[in-house]
């Protein structure tokens, strides 16, 4: 499912850009440490904010990233062509991954899945494209803020199936991860670390 304009402008500007940076990148470090020297996958990369995450704090060799708008893409282009070889950037959908089996060493999601009807079948294609022990890095806005009355005039998010804390672990584990880690911020927001297993 595409933004609307108010979380464009709401995901899109300077004070969400030091938010991931300095406070969910850390949160992420201290969850599951640093993917170093590996490939790492980004779902849903807006302007690529997040890509330049993980390039720059994670230490990742290599990112692959995509986003549903294609606007996004050529917006996330301009940021990142100083990092040359080590992006590349697809439009792409979540539900149907444009890579091969095991993959990426990790995959990054910094607010995505609740944007998507079927978000089950994103894990899942989450899952196939890490390779075995590869880790998933997942913030995600939960159920009580996505169905909240005034939130739901302001933003279009699906509202059917939508996912708690519990929920989205449940659903982490019923396609074969191990959660290492989770944290909450109150009952809306939710951060996840999580391994393929074997």
């Amino acid at each position: 499912m595409l933004l609307n304009q108010i979380e464009k402008a709401l995901m899109n500007n300077p004070l969400r850009a030091l938010t991931q940076r300095l406070f969910e990148a850390r949160r992420f470090l201290k969850m599951g440490g640093s993917r170093s020297g590996g490939v790492a996958l980004e779902i849903g990369c807006g302007r690529g904010v997040g890509a330049e995450i993980i390039l720059d704090i994670f230490g990742a060799a290599r990112v692959d990233a995509f986003d549903l708008d294609s606007h996004m893409i050529e917006l996330a282009q301009r940021r990142l062509v100083k990092y040359g070889e080590k992006v590349r950037l697809w439009a792409g959908d979540v539900t149907k991954i444009l890579a091969e089996d095991n993959s990426y060493d990790a995959v990054f999601d910094f607010g995505i899945l609740h944007h998507v009807p079927n978000w089950r079948d994103g894990l899942k294609e989450v899952h196939r494209v890490l390779k075995p022990l590869g880790r998933f890095y997942a913030e995600e806005a939960l159920d009580p803020f996505i169905t909240h009355p005034l939130w739901r005039r302001v933003l279009e998010h699906p509202q059917e199936d939508r996912f708690g804390h519990d929920g989205f672990v449940d659903a982490l584990e019923a396609c074969g991860f191990a959660v290492r880690a989770t944290e909450r911020l109150r009952k809306s927001f939710a951060w996840f670390v999580a391994d393929k297993r074997n």
